[in-house]
């Protein structure tokens, strides 16, 4: 039997932090981040025992007027539920729940067990990096041409600060923007960096690396650093530096951070499966890649979204002014869960 907790249970956050298998994902800052910002209801779907946790998942319901979805989570790459054992049992529990809340689909942002009621694709893979080996391994392991990058970096004058403070963060959204103007989508809701800051950047969950050559800066990004695991989350190059090497000197800085303060994964995130130079880019850093299937629990078949109208606005960001960008993200983002 399963219950629906507050997202600030204790008794949640006390599991979650004796969870090995946990990331930034499941703590109960990055989902309070999410609902706060998009105006969502957060909240955990959790089986326990004695008056324990002992299982569950964050979740969080981003229904629209005519169509009831949860997700664990949106705009998060990968949230398996935290289980022990078996998880047959706690998949039958989320779809007697998806059934009695009268859900259109409850999502789940990693594969789940074989059932009658799931269904699955895998349109994304996802690479780890095991960092135990240690730096210098890791170092004589990666592919020639991303040793090169980094010490071509170094040599040109490139360095790297790390930063947890407002100033790190909006060179970081400056760079962002290019970014995601560059690639043709929206970028997420001013207020989504500032929360980012106040839960995560600031309490010690994450922290950002920014390149400079010279004085400007060329690259930045995002990481989730806890419970062992760090987590690139967000990457962005300026687009006047945007052949350098300045990101690969980034990864690498990550890289030897994480092994000098004992963690134990480097989360290089998540790729679409026709995403091949970023998918060789992750591959170049001795990570392993595999499958990232996503599961469903709808009482019909679902539909693939418009691809049509994804690339006709992606067109319009790309050949508009930046503040196109920006506003559309403030309008539309949160519906792009």
């Amino acid at each position: 039997m399963l219950r629906l907790l507050s997202l600030d249970d204790p008794g949640w956050l006390d599991f979650v932090q004796g969870r090995g298998d946990a990331t930034i994902f499941h703590h109960p800052a990055w989902a309070g981040l999410l609902a706060e910002c998009y105006g969502y209801r957060p909240m955990v779907v959790a089986s326990t025992a004695g008056g324990a946790v002992n299982g569950g998942l964050p979740i969080i319901d981003v229904s629209l007027p005519f169509r009831r979805r949860w997700v664990s989570l949106p705009f998060t790459d990968h949230c398996p539920p935290l289980l022990d054992g078996d998880a047959s049992d706690f998949v039958a529990g989320l779809r007697d729940m998806a059934e009695s809340s009268k859900l259109d689909l409850l999502e789940v942002r990693a594969p789940l067990p074989q059932h009658a009621a799931v269904q699955t694709a895998a349109p994304f893979v996802r690479h780890e990096l095991d960092l135990a080996q240690g730096g210098r391994v890791i170092w004589k392991q990666l592919r020639r041409n991303h040793r090169r990058s980094v010490i071509d970096a170094e040599e040109a004058g490139i360095t790297v600060e790390r930063g947890t403070s407002p100033r790190e963060l909006e060179i970081f959204y400056a760079l962002h923007l290019q970014t995601r103007r560059r690639l043709g989508v929206p970028i997420q809701p001013r207020r989504f960096f500032r929360l980012l800051l106040e839960r995560v950047i600031a309490p010690g969950l994450g922290f950002i690396l920014v390149a400079y050559h010279g004085n400007e800066p060329a690259a930045a990004a995002v990481f989730g650093a806890w419970n062992g695991v760090l987590v690139c989350k967000y990457s962005a190059r300026s687009d006047r530096f945007v052949n350098s090497d300045a990101i690969h000197l980034i990864f690498w800085t990550a890289i030897r951070w994480a092994c000098e303060n004992g963690y134990r994964t480097f989360d290089l995130g998540r790729s679409s499966v026709q995403q091949a130079q970023l998918r060789s880019f992750k591959t170049g850093w001795t990570a392993h890649e595999q499958p990232l299937p996503y599961s469903w629990i709808a009482p019909a078949p679902l539909r693939s979204s418009s691809r049509r109208l994804h690339a006709a606005l992606s067109v319009v960001i790309r050949h508009s002014e930046p503040w196109l960008c920006r506003v559309m993200g403030e309008l539309l983002y949160k519906y792009a869960t």
